[in-house]
């Protein structure tokens, strides 16, 4: 085993250059003390995320954490850019950090793109395609998920004997697949359905209102659910996403098409099938907002 991540880097080929904890932390919270607004970038380095590089805790490295907490002590608003190759676990950044901005390790464009969010040229639209975890506990964690027969209900805060829960967390992720904010907000009407009975298709009809001050892209996500398959399918599955422009104040309707392929799976013995019963269709912002309605395969 290697004794440190320099060790590591070193028997590979790299050289990376580490400063003096204490003397950089001093270095950043005097900047930091003359600024109206922090903005820190943080999180995982590039030797710290791929091939080889797993990792047994997915927060925030000590020294960066502890710089953080001293930052949002000084009381001035703080913006943090969690750079980062992989789900990553911000329990405390999510309940201490004004804003939250993953931006992943994205490249030679990294600057200027980060920069277009944060100063409000552009209107950050993006959404997660991973879930982030509370605590590595969780983990493997995901959104389509098979049922279980004791499960808890959504959001519940407090521990059930018996149940498919953990007695220090909740079952619910810090971000859920699909998730992510923007300079505004929208606001989604039910699924409407063309019709209550599917039969060679039908159309999911959601409306979508931008009820911020500014002008924005949103992805609408269409989920299903098919609870009377022969063999266990998962509690919501994406089958379709659309993304839209909105300017402040505008409404758009948004139509999903259900095709047969969109229903059908593969069951144990490889047989490519539709079951008749009830599904459930799920239209929303992410895996875990989503309004509901049901629709008959005869």
């Amino acid at each position: 085993f290697y004794d440190s991540l320099e060790q590591a880097a070193g028997e590979w080929g790299y050289k990376i250059k580490r400063v003096d904890e204490a003397k950089a932390e001093a270095e950043a919270l005097a900047v930091a003390n003359e600024a109206d607004v922090i903005v820190c970038a943080m999180g995982e380095t590039a030797e710290m995320s791929g091939e080889s590089s797993s990792r047994a805790r997915l927060t925030m490295p000590d020294a960066q954490l502890g710089l953080l907490k001293k930052l949002v002590a000084t009381g001035k608003p703080v913006v943090l850019l969690n750079f980062s190759g992989r789900a990553t676990i911000m329990k405390w950044e999510s309940a201490h950090v004004n804003a939250i901005m993953n931006v992943w390790f994205a490249g030679s464009e990294t600057a200027d793109a980060v920069c277009d969010v944060l100063f409000g040229d552009k209107c950050p639209s993006g959404k997660l395609t991973v879930t982030m975890p509370q605590a590595e506990g969780q983990l493997p964690l995901y959104y389509n998920n098979l049922p279980t027969g004791r499960r808890v209900p959504d959001g519940a805060d407090r521990y059930m004997m018996y149940r498919s829960n953990y007695l220090d967390v909740r079952n619910d992720p810090q971000y859920p697949f699909g998730y992510g904010l923007s300079y505004t907000t929208f606001e989604y009407s039910a699924p409407k359905l063309s019709s209550p009975v599917f039969k060679d298709s039908l159309t999911v009809t959601v409306t979508v209102t931008n009820t911020g001050q500014r002008a924005a892209d949103e992805i609408v996500q269409l989920y299903i659910n098919d609870p009377v398959a022969r063999i266990s399918r998962p509690v919501k599955e994406l089958k379709g996403f659309q993304r839209i422009h909105l300017d402040a104040g505008q409404k758009k309707d948004v139509v999903f098409t259900i095709t047969p392929d969109l229903l059908k799976y593969y069951d144990s013995d490889l047989t490519y099938r539709l079951d008749s019963g009830k599904i459930v269709v799920m239209t929303g912002p992410d895996s875990e907002r989503v309004q509901t309605a049901t629709f008959t395969v005869e």
